[in-house]
């Protein structure tokens, strides 16, 4: 295989080439911001080493673009992003909000956190939205992401392997969460970003209704932490449902041609046969597993 044929770490026959192709993913983005807020912790050290408030919109990009080129990206360009993770992580510190401690943003139980609530975004947002998965993918695709944990610095031997364990380690860690005043800015935020004038009612028409079902996704514990009522869960996989089948009718490469375009630079790197597409779920579970029951039915 030569350099330019590189698959990266995940490669075509992951689980996750095919997942973080759909158009879900934006929602489940928003989802883990909500999410990860509610480590004390973890949201002082953004809040204390970023400014969110008037660059969210750019770090959700950059986000975005380190999942893309951790996923489609090359096993070089993944380790260097990697690599510059490590290094900004190891220059931050910040000030625990209860006891005024001092601690490192690179400390593994706060990585291991964003790590979690990013992965059970991802997975819980596009299975809840209809992309059929099998139970078995949904292990192989939290495995997957012990590569991410590595990569940032966590030894992934003590990351969660599997939806199982990705559910007891939340399990393990809600009694430290709680709805701070740096996650009810986030909330605030996430309601009503700051908009010009002209593109308020666009505000109030689209966004409100993406971060709404962000927002309605969590967990019920989270909800109860924000202060206000958990929807029915059915409700929320209606509204999930509908909107993820509005959102597949737009053609992938149009979908892909939107920032950062890394399935693009993939696919023309290893050639059309690579090109992500849901069926490929149903067909690798067939082969590998033989006849499962998709999720939810």
């Amino acid at each position: 295989m030569t350099h330019d044929l590189d698959p990266g770490h995940f490669g075509p026959e992951s689980v996750t080439w095919q997942v973080h192709s759909d158009p879900m993913m934006w929602i489940a983005g928003i989802r883990a911001l909500y999410f990860q807020a509610l480590h004390p912790r973890a949201v002082r050290g953004v809040m204390q080493n970023s400014d969110f408030r008037k660059d969210a919109w750019g770090r959700l990009m950059r986000t975005a673009d380190f999942v893309g080129t951790l996923t489609y990206g090359t096993k070089e360009a993944a380790d260097r992003a990697g690599a510059r993770v490590r290094r900004i992580h190891a220059q931050l510190k910040a000030d625990d909000p209860r006891t005024g401690e001092r601690f490192g943003i690179d400390d593994p139980e706060l990585l291991t956190w964003v790590h979690c609530a990013e992965i059970d975004s991802y997975l819980t947002v596009v299975r809840r939205s209809g992309l059929w998965l099998s139970d078995a993918q949904a292990d192989r695709y939290v495995a997957e992401h012990r590569v991410d944990a590595r990569l940032v610095g966590l030894d992934e031997s003590r990351v969660p392997g599997s939806v199982a364990e990705l559910a007891a380690y939340f399990d393990s860690v809600r009694p430290q969460l709680a709805a701070t005043d740096d996650a009810r800015a986030v909330d605030d935020f996430l309601r009503r970003p700051p908009t010009p004038a002209l593109l308020v009612p666009a505000r109030a028409l689209v966004w409100r209704r993406v971060a709404g079902l962000a927002y309605a996704s969590l967990p019920p514990y989270a909800h109860e932490l924000y202060g206000r009522p958990a929807p029915a869960e059915r409700t929320v996989n209606r509204r999930l449902t509908r909107t993820g089948t509005a959102l597949r009718v737009i053609p992938a490469t149009v979908r892909w041609q939107l920032p950062p375009r890394h399935i693009l630079r993939a696919v023309a790197r290893l050639g059309p046969a690579t090109r992500p597409a849901p069926y490929t779920l149903r067909r690798q579970a067939a082969i590998l597993e033989g006849p499962r029951r998709a999720h939810g039915q």
